[in-house]
């Protein structure tokens, strides 16, 4: 059964590689002894984080290769580039996580309390989401899933979320107090449902090709907020806490791996029972 989960010789892609959880699916396939391409945009995180990774020990002492590309999700030219890279130096496409996507961040409190209500959320904001989480994803799987497609087999991972799910909850943003300084916006959820269709449609869409295509769902990650927000979110879970940034990585392997050989167009949700109930 072991072996099943054995990425070795394979060439796996993770966009958004350098953020929290994109770090935490590079170690993980490279532990399963994938060769790993980190893809982000910014070439001095892409490289920095190539040097920290390629320090790492891999499967048995026997690391993986490592590959720092930059590249833009929104760019069908930048993306093209980075897949010539890729297949001149590894050879080929197996594993594509896309990871990349942004969530809305304010300069300050009282910013974050106005432009994130529903009624002021900024048209600029709902269309950079709407570039980034889903024209992002359509891009990498047309330019780089086609790669696997014309070679009779693949794995693409979709990374979505619980809120593509459901809806937010909106008191969990509630302190103490009874104020409020963020409100989840329309737009995070919007996308990754859209992120949950794609996925459907792609798996019918390749699955003669042997390309699998699948979601994965993660609930909240813990990265330093505010107590108060802990306790929110640990109420609304049926394990009554966030998750840990390593606790997708099982998944991550999983889904890449030939472990999940009969898998596509599912979701794997992993959010401490969020959805549940």
């Amino acid at each position: 059964m072991g072996a099943s989960f054995d990425l070795s010789g394979k060439v796996c892609i993770v966009t958004g590689a350098v953020g929290l959880l994109g770090k935490e699916h590079c170690k993980a396939l490279r532990a399963a002894g994938a060769d790993v391409v980190v893809a982000d945009v910014s070439q001095a995180a892409v490289d920095a984080f190539v040097t920290e990774l390629s320090g790492s020990p891999g499967p048995s002492g026997k690391p993986g290769r490592v590959l720092g590309v930059a590249v833009d999700v929104t760019s069908k030219a930048s993306l093209e580039k980075a897949r010539d890279t890729v297949l001149e130096k590894l050879g080929r496409i197996d594993v594509l996580v896309n990871n990349a996507a942004i969530n809305d961040m304010f300069e300050s409190p009282q910013a974050g309390a106005e432009l994130s209500k529903f009624e002021n959320y900024p048209l600029e904001l709902w269309q950079r989401s709407l570039d980034v989480n889903v024209t992002g994803v359509f891009l990498c799987c047309q330019v780089l899933g086609t790669v696997m497609a014309k070679a009779g087999k693949g794995s693409i991972i979709n990374v979505a979320s619980t809120y593509g799910l459901v809806g937010p909850d909106q008191s969990i943003y509630v302190r103490p107090d009874g104020t409020q300084t963020f409100y989840k916006s329309a737009s995070y959820p919007a996308t990754k449902g859209a992120v949950m269709n794609f996925t459907r449609f792609l798996a019918a869409y390749w699955g003669k090709a042997g390309v699998r295509v699948n979601t994965l769902c993660p609930g909240g990650i813990e990265n330093g907020q505010e107590a108060y927000f802990l306790e929110n979110y640990g109420k609304k879970t049926p394990l009554g806490r966030m998750g840990k940034r390593d606790e997708m990585s099982g998944a991550i392997v999983f889904m890449a791996s030939d472990a999940s050989s009969y898998m596509t167009g599912s979701a794997v949700v992993v959010d401490g029972g969020w959805t549940a109930w």
